[in-house]
């Protein structure tokens, strides 16, 4: 597809339909598939994933990932390790350092992209948004049948993150207010042995994403605060003074970079 015709469908009333549709969409969760039909009507894109990075609050280190979805075909994803920023140092440290309001970027191909019988795209493109500490990443993927992105396309893609990205923006607060509200939900039900299993599992999963390592009498404290437990009864089924326990909680939240029991809940559900 040359530019001609990109900018004639971005004229085309079906266009138009498509992004109405993405902008009526931002509380749901095709969202990501809205997004890949509005963008594949331009250029071709095989996949695409969206997600939300929270930094410090120097904006000088990564300390969370939240996946906000994802659309496409299957085999052009990367392998899941190969996703992580610690694949690819180079994006993350454009990231991190990121004045402007928007970055757009090709990419290199991950280490550990090529998966044993699986085709992974060839060809990657990188949009994100600056909003205070949190940047909207979307990744754009094309198949190996397709070239690589040219400049013209890279062009068109930047005056259209105009548009998409504030929709991504609005997509990820719709996804962490609704969140908040599952969590709520998980704190008031706590009442089978199942709960508390499914929260461990769901802190593994956010440790490993943001790439942090905590003790086990860290993860221990975190995990009874998550399913409901005071200080005082954590101390006591760890045999523990409440003052350690106050002393594995701070520790914890200082490497996650939050504060406190809230900083905690909020930080489980990437808010």
């Amino acid at each position: 597809m040359d530019l001609t015709s990109s900018i004639r469908n971005a004229d085309s009333p079906h266009f138009y339909f498509i992004l109405g549709e993405l902008i009526s969409s931002t509380d749901q969760d095709h969202f990501a598939l809205n997004m890949l039909k509005l963008i594949d009507k331009l250029l071709p894109v095989t996949a695409l994933t969206l997600s939300e990075w929270t930094l410090d609050k120097s904006n000088a280190q990564l300390t969370d990932i939240k996946p906000l979805g994802n659309a496409g075909d299957p085999a052009d994803f990367p392998a899941p390790d190969a996703s992580l920023p610690a694949h690819n140092p180079q994006l993350l440290k454009e990231v991190l350092e990121m004045e402007g309001s928007l970055l757009i970027r090709m990419n290199t191909r991950p280490k550990g992209a090529a998966g044993k019988g699986t085709r992974r795209a060839a060809h990657q493109c990188t949009l994100a948004s600056r909003d205070g500490n949190r940047r909207c990443v979307v990744t754009l993927y094309r198949s190996p049948t397709h070239k690589d992105f040219s400049l013209s396309e890279l062009s068109l893609l930047k005056n259209l993150s105009e548009a998409l990205l504030p929709l991504i923006e609005s997509y990820a607060q719709f996804s962490r207010q609704s969140s908040l509200r599952k969590m709520g939900s998980w704190m008031a039900t706590l009442v089978t042995h199942q709960e508390p299993t499914h929260i461990h599992r769901e802190f593994q999963k956010r440790l490993a994403l943001c790439d942090i390592t905590l003790s086990t009498r860290e993860q221990e404290v975190c995990l009874g605060l998550l399913n409901g437990k005071t200080v005082p009864e954590i101390a006591e089924t760890l045999q523990l003074k409440n003052s350690s326990i106050e002393t594995y909680l701070k520790r914890a939240t200082a490497k996650l970079g939050v504060s406190g029991r809230h900083g905690l809940t909020r930080w489980m559900v990437g808010a």
